[in-house]
């Protein structure tokens, strides 16, 4: 791999199924699992890597490197993605590569409107999903303007049966319906519509006047079971060869669909559903999935 190979084009597009790779073993895991969901697309796989060149002072000519600074960063680049171009020896679809100057996170949202969508892995090397699920922790699903798919390190792809959605009612939750049924569709994998009933023991510890019984919640929880009815119907008119199901587990959110993604193919969310800060670009219990899931999420931009 050299400095010819490498893509510059500030104008991509067609960029189908697009990888953050940074060298890392997480990020090895993306570039596996971005491959795999390229396949199944049949459409082309770009990785791409960033780098940052830092601005140094020196108080004289003889403490200057011999190797100019950015070229040292160049020649890292090319290493990572003939990494990664040894990786995808066996892969059969189009591969591109590109080396990008500047932060992972930005970039990858910049590319993200010519991609179908973005695999990065769960930790990197203090780029790319380290910066997402860190201070800054909504950067990439939050200003990605196609879903974001995000690979824990210990992914096996063969594991996983159904494709689980989480809704709320919310029109985000519907618009990642739709999109979590096309994915199931894809991997002719089931689909199965999930509206977690939050339990009222915290709220009781408040306000105790409320007096939330059993009849109330089991009342609750047969509306919710009545309006995903509708939903499946909705999906099945549109994909009539999925199978759709739909459940209203009760719990807290974030804790219940953590434990969906250890067996779920694939776990979709919204960004933000029905929480009270709407201005917020990542919802709590999406951001709280992201931090704990033990299989491949992915969040779909509102």
């Amino acid at each position: 791999m050299t400095a010819e190979n490498l893509s510059t084009d500030r104008t991509p597009t067609g960029l189908g199924v697009l990888v953050g790779y940074d060298g890392s073993e997480p990020a090895a895991q993306a570039l596996e699992y971005g491959a795999a969901e390229a396949m199944r697309r049949n459409t082309a796989l770009t990785v791409v890597t960033t780098y940052m060149v830092p601005a140094m002072l020196y108080p004289n000519i003889a403490s200057m490197p011999k190797i100019d600074e950015q070229e040292a960063a160049r020649r890292g680049v090319e290493k990572r993605l003939a990494e990664a171009t040894g990786a995808l020896r066996d892969h059969a679809g189009p591969v591109s590569y590109r080396a990008e100057l500047g932060d992972a996170a930005g970039v990858l949202a910049g590319l993200s409107a010519h991609a179908l969508t973005v695999v990065v892995g769960a930790r990197g090397r203090g780029g790319f999903v380290g910066r997402l699920l860190g201070s800054v922790s909504t950067a990439l699903p939050s200003h990605a303007h196609c879903p974001t798919i995000v690979v824990p390190s210990h992914h096996s792809e063969s594991t996983g049966t159904s494709v689980v959605v989480a809704v709320d009612g919310s029109q985000a939750a519907r618009l990642a319906m739709f999109a979590a049924a096309e994915m199931a569709n894809i991997r002719q994998a089931p689909l199965e519509i999930v509206s977690v009933l939050p339990t009222g023991d915290e709220w009781l510890y408040w306000y105790p006047e409320l007096e939330l019984s059993a009849e109330v919640s089991g009342r609750r929880q047969k509306q919710l079971e009545s309006s995903l009815k509708n939903e499946v119907a909705a999906v099945t008119q549109q994909f009539p060869d999925l199978k759709t199901s739909g459940s209203v587990p009760t719990g807290d959110p974030t804790e219940v669909l953590v434990g969906m993604t250890k067996s779920a193919q694939l776990t979709v969310l919204g960004t933000r559903g029905r929480g009270a800060v709407k201005s917020a670009l990542m919802g709590s219990v999406s951001r709280g999935v992201l931090h704990q899931a033990e299989g491949p999420v992915m969040v779909i931009p509102n």
